[in-house]
């Protein structure tokens, strides 16, 4: 097995929205054009003979949804409606099915089993939190229905630093727990939305600490697997909020460090912060 190293920091230098990067110093003598070398497998599967060429396309591919298409993109707690019958497959096609019945777990109206797929126990669970929050009770997770079951199933409140809570704030903040597998969105103070995430493996753990994002590419490919890593958005050294070919589940598996997403919530991300570098701020033990 090959061994990295982290020496040199990266030295970053924003100016009137010009971004100055010196590349940190990897085991690794492909460079992306960027100049970041990338120290994060996209998934636990790396293709090394897909050319460069196919991953950046497939890349481009993956970060091209369209959000005139998907108005909820830009709605504060925005997700896909949900409802009986789908299923999450596989990273190409989530539905979001698990990470509504987590919260429904979350939200006390579920008891059954995480599977992805969406059948009579979990509709029966919506139709129950319907009643709870007093909305039409159709079995169906419309977008009012995630609105307020995000909202109500945030983890970890008083954990999230009170420099993402800040009235002050003016550009958006994006706070990640590791051990809560979450990633929560600020506007100015205000919580804006939140998703399940995944982050590194023992050995490969995502940093803590405070960060902002210095470089975004929305086609970028891992310079060592050469594996696409669609809406990147770069913190620290190579690590970075990105989608993921591989996480059906977000508490199963690990990145080699990076914050995977699933696809659509990093296309989701990426709208929601365009023209913006957000800060970072990484908190909670490795799970």
């Amino acid at each position: 097995m090959m061994k990295r190293t982290l020496g040199a920091a990266l030295a970053v230098t924003a100016m009137f929205g010009s971004i100055l990067v010196a590349s940190p110093s990897i085991a690794d003598d492909r460079k992306d054009p960027s100049g970041i070398t990338t120290e994060e497998v996209w998934g636990n599967d790396p293709t090394p003979d897909q050319t460069r060429a196919q991953a950046r396309a497939k890349s481009r591919e993956l970060a091209s949804d369209d959000a005139r298409k998907k108005p909820w993109f830009r709605s504060r707690f925005g997700r896909q409606t949900t409802h009986f019958g789908q299923r999450d497959t596989s990273a190409y096609n989530i539905n979001h099915v698990r990470e509504l019945q987590y919260r429904l777990r979350w939200a006390g109206v579920y008891k059954g089993a995480v599977t992805g797929y969406f059948y009579k126990n979990t509709r029966k669970a919506v139709k129950r939190f319907q009643r709870k929050v007093h909305i039409k009770r159709t079995g169906i997770a419309t977008h009012k229905t995630w609105r307020k079951l995000i909202k109500k199933t945030i983890r970890g409140r008083k954990h999230i630093p009170k420099s993402c809570k800040s009235n002050k704030n003016r550009g958006p903040h994006l706070c990640y727990n590791r051990k809560l597998h979450e990633v929560t969105l600020w506007r100015q103070g205000r919580l804006y939305n939140a998703w399940l995430v995944r982050g590194g493996d023992r050995g490969y753990a995502t940093r803590k600490g405070n960060f902002r994002v210095y470089y975004k590419d929305k086609d970028h490919v891992s310079s060592i697997y050469d594996s696409p890593m669609p809406n990147s958005q770069f913190f620290s050294g190579g690590q970075a909020f990105h989608g993921s070919s591989y996480m059906v589940d977000p508490f199963t598996d690990h990145s080699h460090g990076c914050v995977n997403m699933y696809i659509q919530d990093s296309n989701q991300l990426w709208k929601l912060t365009k023209g913006k570098m957000p800060k970072v701020h990484v908190r909670g033990a490795w799970d």
